[in-house]
């Protein structure tokens, strides 16, 4: 299914970035005007790779490429085998028996007719379309793009995996840690956040109110927030205990929001578990958000006093960049790529439990300059590292490794 795409412009980010970094990229993308890429993934809406690829596409067409986006499409037995493998990635062990095997195998068969034959370049995002490498042909280059961490994958699952993976052109991975020994070239790149969507671009305070009117939160009680899909590894319970801890001390309110995407079949069973462990505390907001929610999620953040990231295990954590980008506070859990962008007591602060989650809310709460600071030093991180520009150049440096040649890992972060 192809997904699409409004246009875009590179020029409309120069008064974010500046002339100079735009000349730079458009000359990048002289040197690949006309080629043919094509990006598969599993989900058109919700998740932060439908986010990334919703401004990627876009804006490698506005600098000279013919780039495409395409969704594959399965039934729930097929994502709750794929949700299976995800976990397992991130450390888990679940048993991946012949008949998972078969519907996963079943369902990439079903549909290799999304994939453009003889693109110059195939652009496979995640496990779930993992398997459509088998009916790689023609001149075409294929890369991988893993959006999770593998550090602590489980060995069998990986083992599956990896010999699809090592059948690429090359992989890429948001951060060093989580590459690993494969027969591949490797490229290291963090993704980003469009600061002109309507997930982030300015409100008027009249807009924020409105939203903090229609779901009942009040604006004068401070505001310990967390975005995220209802996904136990976002730790949502875990997030209601650290807020009780904290309230005992600092009046405040808590405020949950999130929902699920079209490829996790787990969001209904972890959002009945948050809403009985908040059970009927009015400082408690369980908010169950349309994945088309983003002005609503906007105005979340940029009322939020304290943004709460507590995830046990994190692909890269972009809801995190969007607090940063709207100058807000953030206490994340000391995972994946929430470390590569909370700097201890400078852009935030990482946490590794329940209690401490609670003893930086309190710190917070009690310290108003501190937070206004970490909120700036934050907002300034992420203008250096976490644009569309940033992201959008290291794509056409890939690119362009791949057509010129292979190389060793590349760190192009």
């Amino acid at each position: 299914m192809s997904v699409p795409l409004p246009e875009k412009s590179l020029d409309d980010y120069a008064p974010i970035v500046g002339d100079h970094a735009i000349r730079e990229i458009r000359a990048l993308g002289s040197y690949l005007k006309g080629a043919s890429v094509q990006h598969v993934n599993s989900t058109a809406v919700g998740g932060g790779v439908a986010e990334l690829l919703g401004y990627l596409v876009p804006l490698m067409r506005d600098v000279g490429l013919d780039a495409r986006w395409d969704v594959i499409t399965g039934n729930p037995a097929f994502f709750e085998v794929t949700k299976r493998i995800h976990n397992n990635l991130h450390g888990g062990s679940e048993e991946l028996p012949p008949e998972a095997l078969r519907t996963f195998w079943d369902t990439t068969q079903q549909n290799v007719g999304v994939l453009q034959r003889d693109v110059d370049f195939e652009c496979i995002h995640d496990p779930q379309p993992l398997g459509l490498v088998k009916e790689r042909g023609g001149k075409g280059r294929w890369l991988w793009r893993c959006h999770v961490d593998l550090s602590d994958a489980d060995p069998t699952t990986w083992s599956f995996l990896r010999r699809m993976v090592e059948s690429y052109d090359a992989a890429i991975f948001h951060l060093p840690d989580y590459a690993r020994e494969l027969s591949i070239p490797q490229n290291v790149s963090p993704p980003a956040i469009d600061p002109l969507n309507e997930k982030n671009r300015e409100l008027e305070p009249s807009e924020i109110a409105e939203v903090l009117q229609r779901y009942g939160i009040d604006p004068a009680l401070p505001i310990v927030l967390q975005v995220s899909r209802f996904d136990r590894l976002k730790d949502p319970v875990g997030v209601i205990r650290a807020y009780r801890l904290a309230a005992r001390s600092h009046p405040c309110q808590l405020v949950l929001a999130g929902g699920g995407a079209a490829d996790d079949p787990e969001t209904g069973k972890v959002l009945a578990e948050v809403r009985e462990a908040a059970g009927d505390d009015p400082g408690v907001h369980v908010l169950e958000l349309a994945p088309t929610a983003s002005r609503d999620v906007n105005a979340l953040q940029r009322a939020a006093t304290i943004v709460v990231q507590k995830s046990l295990a994190e692909g890269f954590g972009l809801v995190v960049t969007e607090a940063m980008w709207k100058a807000r506070p953030v206490v994340g859990g000391a995972v994946g790529g929430i470390r590569r962008q909370i700097i201890q007591g400078s852009t935030g602060f990482l946490v590794y439990s329940v209690e401490g989650t609670a003893y930086r809310i309190r710190q917070l709460l009690g310290a108003p300059e501190l937070a206004r600071r970490l909120g700036e030093n934050a907002r300034r991180y992420v203008i250096e590292n976490f644009l569309p520009t940033s992201y959008l150049k290291r794509w056409l440096l890939m690119l362009l490794s791949l057509r010129y040649g292979p190389g060793p890992v590349v760190a192009l972060g």
